[in-house]
């Protein structure tokens, strides 16, 4: 790991044992982008890197240089109006409503390890050999605005995190409408861009397109980072694939609004940018005021995305996650929630609650209706204490009785919004997101509190913690059910409403992180209608998610394929759940159901009382074997073998650290006759040692295992033999192997 500075030709050079990046101050004084890819050598002169033909009808504003336009040239800060004319990385209005900038290169330093970013989460380091960040200073001297650009690259892997904070140095007050977090300048297009889109119940769909002409963007416009788009996009060689080729992943660690942005201009030079969605962004920027832009990750391979994932897995889950809960094997739960929904007393909870611990969960969790008058939809969003009438020694009392059956208690909030019919709201109609005089838009019957102001935040904050306070609470399910509408505060003048999206955002994260720095042995999980805000800001201050209110085991393969091209499966949220299942009416296997979500967290959304005996067994046995693999299952090298999008089968694996054991999962959507022979090629094994598969007892090599592949052929494939049960349709397996 290296930062140099090449005095004499003013290059700036990053470098680790698997990526580098250059970039130099050019001639007139901006900085210009060179390399960014698989390490090269270092060297005084990598400044020759810079493309600097003259091309036609190019506007020239350097006054030195008739023939230097900028129109064509790769660089770390783009503005609009002096000859670039692809999208700006930055834009600032001043008093006289010009939005012309001139950043100019002043100063840089190198720092061991990495500066946190103030009320924002970021990746972090331990110790000053994990990384090393460079940090450039840049002026605009007409408006002294000062711009603090901060590149951290890691020891290993090929990661790179990017901010830029902004000071205003300058005596008059400027308007920031655009605040990117990244920009790379790429020299071709000869790539696929891969995104991760869907919606409600459907999220993270892998979509790849190929990068032509014109402008490619995923992004969110609604408060959220949304089910419709993931802040996570990569760009790939078409050659790429899961095993090898190059890629280029790019997360930002944002929750709010957010663009992701591929732009290919007339001559095939790709820019890529991210950061928070300029559209209905402002911010105004007063003398001595300083504005700092969320982070954006940048993970290089030549080795596949399986590779780029990896990576991004390893980072997220021990230099992102936090706390106590970080690198911790996550408690296996049932949740009440789609065995009771509203309908539920004290009694009925322990029903349950007494049939899960004879299987073996260890966390039973309250989900919604405990509070205020909460008996539908409708009503006590806000008033977060509990209903006696179903609870009558509160959340203090059950949590005990949850305790004394050898479990632990975990509880649901919504503490971003609130109903009309409540107490909160009867007391503080102004609390809410609304614009005067306008229409109020509800959402499943609630709004949205003003978390951008403080006062706001402070009354949730005292409410969640005296019951935190109270009782033993070892989970919270944090869930955030519809996006914003009538995006105005009563709190801020006019010349400020464009903030109020991300101080918004700044809100739920102060919230999240007084509550994580007072409970510490709370296990957080994120939730907003299951997937609308799994990102990677999330995971800062919960170390997992509700992956998707779908939990059809079919239709989580795709889901939980498409997480896992940039988030650990140690932050998917995965359960089982009754059939026919509730979002889709589909029936599956208890297996397979089981199957499909030992891939995450693990646990039951049903009530175990309705399970006839020999399925209650099958839940024994496979919480048992959860409890015997889940730190592999969970922390283990994660592996996509294959993909769901693209045929009636899905496979992955999981490999523990030693390489000697490995779990895979097999799935096929639908049943076949006389079916061909199969064979699935598995990863990440130890080519020398010797395997044995817990199916069939065979034993096999890693080399054989990971080049003639695991034969996962099946009766279907001719006629049932004499004993043997037959497939169904959404069938699963689950093979083990262990190096003898």
């Amino acid at each position: 790991m290296n930062i140099v500075y090449h005095e004499n030709s003013k290059v700036f050079h990053l470098w680790n044992d698997n990526v580098s990046y250059v970039m130099m101050v050019l001639k007139n004084g901006q900085l210009g982008q060179l390399y960014f890819g698989k390490r090269i050598h270092d060297r005084e002169n990598l400044s020759d890197l810079l493309e600097l033909a003259a091309r036609p009808m190019s506007s020239c504003s350097f006054p030195e240089d008739k023939t230097f336009s900028m129109e064509h040239i790769k660089q770390e800060l783009p503005s609009f109006g002096t000859g670039d004319y692809r999208s700006p990385a930055v834009e600032i209005r001043q008093e006289n409503g010009s939005r012309i900038s001139d950043f100019q290169y002043q100063s840089y330093k190198i720092e061991e390890g990495k500066p946190k970013l103030a009320g924002l989460p970021a990746v972090y380091t331990e110790n000053g050999q994990e990384a090393a960040t460079l940090v450039i200073h840049l002026l605009d001297s007409v408006t002294g605005i000062q711009a603090e650009l901060l590149y951290t690259i890691f020891a290993e892997g090929g990661i790179l995190a990017r901010s830029i904070r902004y000071e205003n140095e300058g005596v008059k007050a400027v308007q920031i409408e655009r605040a990117m977090s990244l920009c790379l300048d790429l020299p071709d297009c000869d790539y696929e861009w891969m995104q991760l889109s869907g919606a409600w119940a459907r999220e993270r769909y892998v979509i790849t397109r190929k990068l032509t002409m014109g402008i490619q963007s995923v992004g969110s416009l609604r408060g959220n980072s949304s089910h419709q788009h993931n802040p996570f996009v990569a760009v790939k060689r078409p050659s790429a694939t899961e095993q090898q080729g190059e890629v280029i992943g790019f997360g930002f660690i944002y929750s709010g609004n957010f663009l992701m942005q591929a732009e290919v201009d007339a001559h095939d030079q790709t820019r890529v940018l991210v950061g928070i969605h300029p559209d209905t962004f402002s911010w105004k920027l007063e003398p001595g005021d300083s504005f700092q832009t969320p982070e954006a990750v940048m993970v290089y391979t030549d080795q596949g995305l399986n590779d780029m994932s990896q990576t991004f897995h390893r980072l997220y889950r021990s230099r992102l996650a936090r706390g106590n809960w970080r690198e911790e094997p996550r408690p296996i739960l049932i949740n009440n929630w789609e065995a009771t929904y509203f309908d539920f007393t004290e009694e009925k909870l322990l029903k349950i609650a007494i049939k899960a611990k004879e299987c073996g969960v260890e966390l039973f969790v309250l989900d919604d209706g405990w509070f205020g008058e909460r008996g539908s939809d409708h009503a006590g969003l806000g008033d977060w204490v509990a209903n006696e009438k179903r609870l009558p020694r509160g959340i203090t009392g059950i949590a005990e009785r949850i305790e004394e059956l050898g479990m632990k208690f975990g509880l649901w909030f919504e503490p971003e919004m609130v109903n009309e019919d409540s107490d909160l709201y009867r007391m503080h109609p102004d609390w809410i997101l609304s614009v005067p005089e306008r229409v109020k838009s509800h959402g499943r019957y609630q709004y949205v509190l003003d978390f951008s102001r403080k006062e706001v935040v402070d009354f949730i904050y005292e409410m969640m913690a005296k019951v935190l306070r109270e009782a033993k609470v070892s989970y919270i399910k944090w869930d955030m059910n519809r996006s914003i509408t009538e995006c105005f505060s009563a709190s801020l003048p006019p010349e400020r409403q464009g903030e109020v999206y991300h101080r918004y955002i700044l809100g739920v994260y102060e919230l999240y992180e007084r509550l994580t720095r007072e409970f510490p042995h709370v296990l957080f999980e994120s939730c907003a209608s299951g997937g609308g805000r799994f990102d990677a800001g999330m995971l800062y201050y919960a170390p997992q998610g509700w992956t998707s209110d779908d939990t059809d085991a079919v239709e989580r393969l795709k889901i939980q394929y498409g997480t896992s091209m940039c988030y650990p499966i140690s932050s998917m949220g995965s359960h089982v759940s009754m059939v026919p299942n509730h979002q889709v009416n589909r029936r599956t296997p208890l297996h397979t159901r089981a199957n499909a979500a030992y891939f995450g967290t693990f646990g039951y959304e049903l009530d175990l009382n309705k399970l006839t005996e020999d399925e209650i067994q099958q839940v024994k046995e496979q919480i048992v074997f959860m409890k015997e693999y889940r730190k592999i299952l969970q922390f283990g090298t994660f592996y996509r073998l294959k993909s769901p999008f693209e045929g009636n089968e899905t496979a992955w694996m999981a490999v523990s650290q030693d390489k000697r054991t490995a779990i895979v999962g097999w799935y096929r959507v639908l049943n076949v006759v006389n079916g061909r022979f199969t064979r699935l090629r598995l990863q990440g094994l130890d080519p020398e040692l010797c395997y044995q598969n817990s199916q069939n007892n065979t034993l096999c090599y890693g080399d054989e295992l990971m080049n003639l592949g695991l034969s996962t052929t099946d009766e279907t494939a001719g006629e049932l033999a004499a004993g043997e049960e037959a497939c169904t349709d959404f069938e699963s397996k689950i093979y083990i192997f262990k190096a003898q």
